[in-house]
């Protein structure tokens, strides 16, 4: 491969990564999620509670976390920086879970996020052994919120997940036994997600 393609190849990498991290995926899927299940009024309040209490927070708590030279880059990339991240975002979640729980938001949204909260557990463990790829175990993940949603839609995001996963060996951010461990932890998670989404909903 010339240097002129590698360097195609790493920018559609950047973009690719940057445009469906972690945040975003969840972002896309939850208005595609209010589009189809919620009424206009709902899906505002909804997308702006999301956007108010989780994007803006973790993102808020990177940026600033990066600027203080406690975290090397914006995709945290550093092993022990992870854990601190971790813990912030079970805050983020824990406050988000409430705020729905109290204003008797929708039971199937409330059960999205206890499996969300469960992936970042189980995440937050391995991340003492392995640094699993949150980019590709969150897009697996988003791939079954999908799915259930519409099979087309979760078709559509495995492929997008599959240039996630290769995009972050590419950029070096991960190994491929990394991104191996994030996908198979997201999808241990997300088939039990659609089994108990089946049986509770379905």
């Amino acid at each position: 491969m010339s240097k002129k393609n590698f360097s195609a190849v790493v920018f559609l990498s950047k973009v690719i990564s940057n445009l469906l991290n972690p945040l975003f995926s969840l972002l896309i899927f939850f208005i595609c999620f209010a589009y189809v299940k919620m009424t206009w009024e709902e899906s505002l309040f909804n997308i702006l509670l999301m956007i108010a209490l989780v994007v803006i927070p973790i993102f808020s708590w990177i940026g600033w976390n990066v600027k203080k030279g406690n975290y090397t880059n914006m995709d945290v990339s550093d092993r022990k920086q992870r854990n601190g991240l971790y813990l912030f975002n079970f805050i983020v979640i824990a406050i988000y879970t409430g705020v729905l729980y109290f204003t008797k938001q929708r039971t199937d949204l409330l059960f999205i996020i206890v499996f969300l909260f469960i992936l970042m557990l189980i995440m937050h463990i391995s991340n003492f052994f392995i640094k699993s790829s949150m980019h590709t175990a969150f897009n697996v993940f988003v791939t079954a919120l999908f799915f259930s949603l519409n099979p087309i839609l979760g078709i559509i995001w495995f492929v997008l997940t599959s240039f996630v996963a290769i995009s972050r060996i590419i950029l070096k951010r991960h190994t491929p036994k990394e991104v191996i461990m994030g996908a198979f932890i997201a999808t241990v998670v997300s088939l039990a997600y659609l089994y108990f989404n089946i049986q509770t909903f379905l």
